[in-house]
This record gives structure tokens, C-alpha cells and sequence, in this order.
């Protein structure tokens, strides 16, 4: 039954969560994810071309072997395992948060490229702050939510997928001269991938903070739409509004200046901002895997008692 095999999938992905979760990350030289970069990036050479055909080509051969792969495997719980990321991403962001506190600004600011892709260089303490919590925000649902939905609908072959969607997009989805066309086809895909995902980590986000149900609700339906992510608004706002703190405004990519729009409102973030943050997502996180587990397992005893009602 359909049901039984999302049930089982359900259960796979929490644990593969957990997994993550317990054991963080492989070694780099053995990460699948590396590996598949690697790969693309040999294809890239090869196939690149200045259009909208060649990067669609460049992008279903990337899912194609995602997923055959995951098939291969069959492990859900270790596919979402390696497909997620929400350990590694925390422990960067505390390394962070713990150079702010110090008030080792300088390191703060060189520490920072490995989480976000801003200019650091004339970054002050809010706003570096305000660069952790946007892409602690915005990479849990990438890193988190997203390779546990894609876990459960479609297992190990979908959260394969998902990863490999997501990677391509850091590859070549950028707006820049060389990737303008041909990144086009990977960047739609990783929007329409997390368009669920981003909406599920805001739900999440009003369950763990209770206190300000209200005021994110009112946040993401008047702030998110107007950010150039479909889906990193919405999880931004999200936040900004749990915290009760303001972000976007100006950002610095090198030589490119972009204007984002205020999120939410309230005071520009802090040093310990970063801090509740991260407890922030980490309950998300808590969230997912734990109703996951009830939900999976809750359906399992209904099933088996109405099997055994019908002997």
C-alpha cells in the first residue's frame, strides 16, 4: 500500500536525520556530494554552452544520475543522511557567533565565506550577524527540511535527487554572464524543489515559537514576496519575525552590489542573535524528525491492528 511505503519512508528520513544529527558530516574526500561536484563540473566543461537548452540538458543529466544512484543505494535513512547537512551548518554558524562574542571581528569576518557568499570585507558586527541568520535560515531548509520532504515522498531516490538539484544550483545557478542561460534550468529547478520545503520550515518555525505566532504570519504575507527567492524569503521573514529582528537591506557579491528588501522589523541583529538562531533551527529540526516518527510509527500500529482485525 502506498501509505505503508510512506509510513516506512517517514521513519527512514527521521532516522536519517538523527544520523546526521549524531554523526555530522562524512570526511570530504569520501562525500558523495563532492564526488557528484566533481562530476558536474567535469560535464560543465563539456557541455557549456551560452544557452538555455544546453544547461537543461546539463541539469536532467545531473538528476538522472542522483537518482539512479539513490536507487542503487535503496537506504533512505542513508541517503537523508548524507543528503543533509543541519550539523555542519550550526557548527560553522557557532564558530561564528563565538568570534562575534569575542569581539574578534576580523575573524568573524574571515570565517564567514564558508557559510555565506557576501563580501565580507567592511562587514560590521550586525551585519554579520544579520548574514549568519539569513543563511542559517535560508540553508536549514536547503540542508534540513528539503532532503527530509523529498526522503519521505519519494526516499532515497527523491532526497538523491534533491541534493543533486541543490548542488547544481550552487554550481551554476548565479546570474552572472556565464551562467545567465545556461545555470537557468538548475536555479527553476531548486526554486520549484524547496517551494514546499521553505513554506513547511516557516509552519515549523510559528510551532516552535508560540509567542509570535502572529506577528510571523503577518511577516512572511507582507515581506516575503518581495525578496528575488520565491523561497528564501519566506523562511528569512519566518525568522526575522521569531526574533523579533529586522534583515535584508543592502548586500555586497564583490564587485556587485544587490538591494534586498527589509524583513520583518525590529531592531538590526546582534551577536546573540546568532546564538537563538541556532537553537531556533535546531528545534526545527527536533520537530520534523520527531512527528515524522509519531506520524510513521502511529500509522504502522493502526495498520497492523486493522491486518489483524481482518484474520
Amino acid at each position: 500500500m502506498r501509505g505503508g511505503r510512506i509510513a516506512r519512508q517517514a521513519l527512514a528520513t527521521a532516522a536519517g536525520l538523527g544520523m546526521d544529527r549524531l554523526l555530522g558530516e562524512p570526511p570530504t574526500a569520501a562525500h558523495p556530494v563532492v564526488g557528484f561536484g566533481w562530476l558536474m563540473g567535469r560535464l560543465e566543461r563539456v557541455w557549456w554552452a551560452d544557452r538555455r537548452g544546453a544547461g537543461a540538458a546539463y541539469a536532467v543529466a545531473g538528476v538522472a544520475v542522483s537518482g539512479a544512484a539513490g536507487r542503487l543505494v535503496r537506504s533512505t535513512t542513508g541517503v537523508v543522511a548524507l543528503a543533509s547537512a543541519g550539523r555542519e551548518l550550526r557548527r560553522v554558524a557557532a564558530g561564528i557567533d563565538d568570534h562575534c562574542r569575542r569581539g574578534d571581528l576580523a575573524g568573524a569576518r574571515h570565517a564567514l565565506p564558508s557559510l555565506v557568499g557576501r563580501d565580507p570585507r567592511n562587514l560590521d558586527g550586525p551585519a554579520i550577524a544579520a548574514a549568519v541568520i539569513e543563511s542559517l535560515a535560508e540553508n536549514t531548509v536547503d540542508a534540513v527540511i528539503a532532503p527530509a520532504f523529498w526522503g519521505v515522498v519519494a526516499g532515497a531516490p527523491g532526497a538523491a535527487a534533491y541534493r543533486a538539484i541543490n548542488t547544481m544550483d550552487a554550481m551554476v545557478g548565479h546570474r552572472s554572464d556565464r551562467y545567465l542561460r545556461f545555470g537557468w534550468a538548475a536555479a527553476r529547478l531548486d526554486d520549484l524543489a524547496n517551494l514546499i520545503p521553505a513554506r513547511l520550515f516557516a509552519a515549523l518555525v510559528v510551532i516552535v515559537s508560540p509567542g509570535h505566532r502572529r506577528e510571523i504570519v503577518r511577516a512572511v504575507r507582507r515581506d516575503a514576496r518581495h525578496h528575488p527567492s520565491p523561497n528564501a524569503g519566506v523562511a528569512e521573514t519566518a525568522v526575522a519575525a521569531a526574533l523579533g529582528v529586522e534583515l535584508g537591506g543592502p548586500l555586497r557579491y564583490g564587485e556587485h552590489t544587490e538591494i534586498r528588501p527589509r524583513l520583518g522589523s525590529g531592531p538590526r541583529p546582534g551577536p546573540d542573535d546568532i546564538g537563538r538562531t541556532i537553537r531556533l533551527v535546531q528545534r526545527t529540526e527536533t520537530v520534523s524528525a520527531v512527528t515524522l516518527s509519531v506520524v510513521s510509527l502511529s500509522w504502522m500500529a493502526v495498520d497492523a491492528l486493522r491486518r489483524g482485525s481482518r484474520r
